[in-house]
């Protein structure tokens, strides 16, 4: 099993510390949510094709250093982990919430 960096879970909380703010109404706090889902996804996809770019440049012989690759493909795994945790206990909390009788 691999292990997830700290720093990726700290960058997770940053956005969360970054977008939390006093919400009065569940609209506000449903664009709120979105607009850090959709933030996060998109470090994630950036991630994701910073490393396949630098992949297919060293495949390609352009002049990449091979250990920046193995970083940024660690870097995509890792951020690519954390989001599939984070999204795995969103749906726990969805389906313990409809677990729960009115």
């Amino acid at each position: 099993m691999e292990r997830i960096s700290l720093s990726a879970v700290n960058n997770a909380s940053n956005v969360l510390k970054k977008n939390h703010s006093d919400t009065n109404t569940p609209y506000e706090a449903q664009r709120n949510f979105a607009s850090v889902l959709k933030e996060s996804m998109n470090k994630v996809n950036e991630t994701q094709v910073s490393s396949d770019d630098l992949t297919t440049k060293l495949v390609n012989g352009e002049d990449v250093e091979l250990h920046s690759v193995m970083i940024a493909s660690q870097k995509a795994s890792v951020t690519m982990q954390a989001t599939l945790e984070v999204r795995n206990k969103i749906v726990e909390a969805y389906q313990e919430m409809m677990r729960m009788s009115i």
